[in-house]
């Protein structure tokens, strides 16, 4: 395997040079190997790229911390090696990554395959605190429950070597580039923009799958113009392991009939094509729903002229510090009696302090966690403990900063703070079993 340069992906070609070029994106955690068992039949009709996340199956350990940067890296891979124009089909976050491909390049994607994906996964709380859990522990509590994420539950049991493999591929990935992709599915919401997918989509999902089961593959049929449903009768979250023929029959039948025309310079739009419909296995895909009313937020008072108003990005950094769950909890509890300080702190405290350049994250953590100390605000010590470890502070760290600060705020301090930061470090970094 030649260098990889940190702005490029590891990948593998398959099958014969002259013919259509189709690619098979991985599900975090795993290596292309996932799709070993596809490769034979694929790649009598399409030349085959696999490509490995940083920091998994041996690539380079350069994290990707965004959706959008890993589709750029796919693409400058791409690039160096003169594919234009492919077909995509990507496994949970290699799905993102289709999705992110079809949106921001659509001249370069001929036809689309989303397995085990969603617009949305889970929720970002969800997957940073997953990363708390790597950071503390390693990647071994992640990889022992692996397999009661990736399999039925027959299956695991039946097939002992399978399991074993999926716990290895986890097991030996860099834990920073574990991290960094949970940060880029943490912040990966494509719900609004799904209208603007414009390519033949096959979406697929194992009827068994409690990661992102039917429900999400059905908001991405309904929302996609030209989207079909496929549900695979007992699998799982990793369908094309599980259930490899049916995965292999159905992705040769969609590429085999929904290959887009490529891209007109001349008249600037893309011949449409109608995609020919799946036999089922398959289900319908579901109704278009109604258009759902959004409610708009309360209104801000508008800032002096010339000068943006910090609030946007004030509610964006709280939410990536606390959480999602904790905003929301102080926001809902909010009366006109309160309301007014949620919008103050929201705009002053985060949009101008904690958005500001000149510390990271992790150090402005670290001040905060201190100065708590110092005032004896034990409540809020106890949400920034879990902000400091959604930032990158790992419990250590954290025990330094209070070790630090019994010097200089005081050993009674540094006592209370002590307790409330040990208690809410075991709900953080134990793992669920």
């Amino acid at each position: 395997m030649s260098e990889t340069p940190m702005n490029t992906l590891q990948y593998r070609f398959d099958g014969p040079d002259d013919a259509p070029v189709l690619i098979l994106g991985p599900s975090l955690g795993t290596t292309w190997h996932m799709w070993d068992r596809q490769v034979p039949e694929l790649t009598q009709q399409w030349r085959v790229f696999r490509f490995d996340l940083p920091g998994h199956g041996g690539a380079p350990a350069y994290p990707s911390g965004s959706v959008a940067e890993l589709a750029e890296r796919l693409l400058a891979t791409l690039d160096g090696l003169g594919v234009q124009r492919f077909g995509y089909t990507g496994c949970a976050l290699g799905g993102a990554i289709g999705v992110e491909l079809a949106l921001r390049h659509p001249e370069r994607v001929a036809s689309l395959a989303l397995i085990a994906a969603s617009p949305r996964f889970g929720t970002a709380d969800e997957f940073r605190q997953r990363g708390v859990i790597v950071r503390t522990n390693g990647l071994d509590p992640i990889a022992r429950t692996s397999p009661d994420r990736w399999f039925t539950s027959g299956f695991a049991a039946a097939q002992p070597a399978i399991t074993e493999w999926a716990v290895q591929m986890v097991r030996t990935t860099d834990p920073g580039c574990y991290i960094a992709a949970c940060e880029a599915l943490a912040a990966f919401d494509v719900r609004a923009q799904l209208g603007r997918v414009g390519v033949p989509t096959l979406v697929l999902v194992g009827s068994e799958d409690q990661v992102t089961g039917p429900a999400e593959a059905r908001t991405l049929v309904a929302g996609i113009p030209d989207a079909r449903l496929a549900v695979v009768p007992g699998a799982s979250h990793l369908v094309p392991v599980e259930q490899p023929a049916a995965v292999t029959d159905l992705l040769v039948r969609h590429f085999s009939t929904a290959w887009q025309p490529a891209y007109d310079s001349t008249t600037g739009q893309m011949a449409a094509i109608q995609a020919a419909p799946v036999k089922p296995v398959l289900a319908a895909a579901p109704p278009q729903p109604a258009p759902i009313a959004e409610i708009a937020p309360a209104a801000v008072p508008p800032q002096p002229a010339g000068r943006p108003d910090p609030y946007d990005a004030g509610i964006k950094v709280r939410r990536e510090v606390l959480g999602d769950a904790h905003v929301d909890r102080a926001l809902a509890q909010a009366d006109e009696f309160s309301g007014d300080f949620q919008e103050f702190i929201t705009r002053y405290a985060w949009g101008e302090i904690w958005d500001r350049p000149g510390l990271d994250r992790r150090s402005r953590s670290c001040v905060t966690l201190t100065a708590l100390v110092a005032g004896g605000h034990l409540d809020e010590l106890a949400f920034h403990t879990r902000a400091a470890l959604r930032n990158g502070l790992t419990p250590n760290e954290i025990k330094e900063v209070l070790l630090h600060a019994a010097v200089y705020c005081g050993v009674p301090a540094a006592n209370s703070a002590f307790k409330v930061a040990q208690q809410v470090i075991r709900e953080e970094t134990t793992p669920e079993e």
